[in-house]
């Protein structure tokens, strides 16, 4: 889900790419800067940000968690039965992030494997702040 821009409260004694926490739908997420996470440059323009929702499970539990990114062109709803294997690419790609492949308007999309792109330590972290 994307959420409009809204501000992040932030929280002492976080980790560097967590940015805070925000107020979804009366729950508190914590948000993850996905540039910080991976070492990225800041983004010149810091009021483009957009927040996407997605949820974890841990240990049985769902845990909401908020993370920023660059821009977004469309949210589509995606039948499991499009997703089709990441093909093999070479060796300078690494596919562990990413859980498969749909092809929509001529355009190939990967799907990012959100729960390994970030760690236990961080996921376990994030619990804290909900």
């Amino acid at each position: 889900m994307l959420l409009e821009q809204q501000e992040i409260t932030q929280v002492p004694q976080t980790p560097e790419h967590i940015l805070g926490i925000i107020n979804f739908r009366g729950e508190t997420l914590p948000v993850i800067d996905t540039r910080r996470r991976f070492n990225l440059p800041a983004k010149a323009d810091k009021m483009k940000n957009y927040v996407i929702v997605f949820e974890f499970d841990i240990h049985g539990k769902k845990l909401p968690v908020a993370s920023t990114a660059d821009a977004v062109k469309d949210v589509i709803e995606i039948n499991p039965n499009d997703i089709k294997p990441v093909p093999e690419m070479g060796i300078s790609f690494d596919k562990q992030y990413v859980s498969g492949v749909i092809k929509r308007k001529e355009k190939f999309i990967l799907l990012l494997d959100t729960e390994k792109l970030f760690t236990i330590a961080d996921v376990e972290a994030l619990s804290g702040l909900t």
